[in-house]
């Protein structure tokens, strides 16, 4: 009884070996050309090729970088740009006798997209810009230098002056110092663009 038990296990045993073999066997169909539309689904379906040179995207990499660093520039700049320290400088550029001598009337900046040059820290008490000016007879460069000697004190205007296109400065301090009397309204609305906005000057 046992051989012939042990007989029947062993032809069970060929006989899915068997098929098995004929599965492996049998022919996968061609994977799909590109642009062919696939009518039916079958898992004896060959899979496509891998297109070589997959690490391509790595060639972009330098222009994401450009990109990212540009875009970052950018958004510092807009700041610098429609902060209250730009608005005020412009402001009292135009107000100022000297600049309007040199510079003539509807005084603005140099391009429609200015570039505020320098740093701007107010939080630790550095101011030091210079940017592109115009007006209706020349052109020229401002620079605003200002510090705060203490953490709870005043700033100081060390530097407020105008460079020719020749590279002559004119001190526009020479008239006195128009941001130690600078009252900002908490509450008041700041219009940005092309420094527009005119702080209080008190006397």
């Amino acid at each position: 009884m046992l051989p012939r038990l042990l007989r029947t296990r062993a032809l069970l045993r060929r006989g899915n070996m068997s098929q098995l073999n004929v599965i492996r066997r049998r022919a996968m169909i061609a994977a799909p050309k590109p642009g062919q539309v696939l009518m039916e689904r079958r898992p004896d379906r060959e899979l496509p090729d891998i297109e070589q040179g997959g690490m391509r995207w790595l060639r972009t990499i330098p222009i994401f970088l450009v990109v990212l660093v540009s875009s970052t520039l950018a958004i510092f700049n807009y700041q610098k740009s429609s902060s209250s320290v730009v608005s005020s400088t412009m402001y009292a550029l135009r107000t100022s006798d000297k600049a309007r001598e040199y510079l003539g009337d509807e005084i603005y900046f140099a391009h429609q997209m200015p570039w505020i040059w320098g740093e701007m820290n107010q939080l630790h008490g550095r101011i030091d810009i210079h940017f592109e000016v115009k007006g209706r007879k020349n052109s020229g460069t401002m620079r605003f230098t200002s510090h705060r000697p203490t953490r709870r004190g005043m700033f100081v205007t060390t530097e407020w002056s105008l460079t020719t296109k020749n590279g002559t400065k004119i001190d526009l301090l020479d008239e006195g110092d128009p941001f130690e009397g600078i009252e900002l309204d908490a509450e008041e609305i700041k219009t940005v663009g092309r420094g527009s906005y005119a702080p209080n000057i008190s006397s």
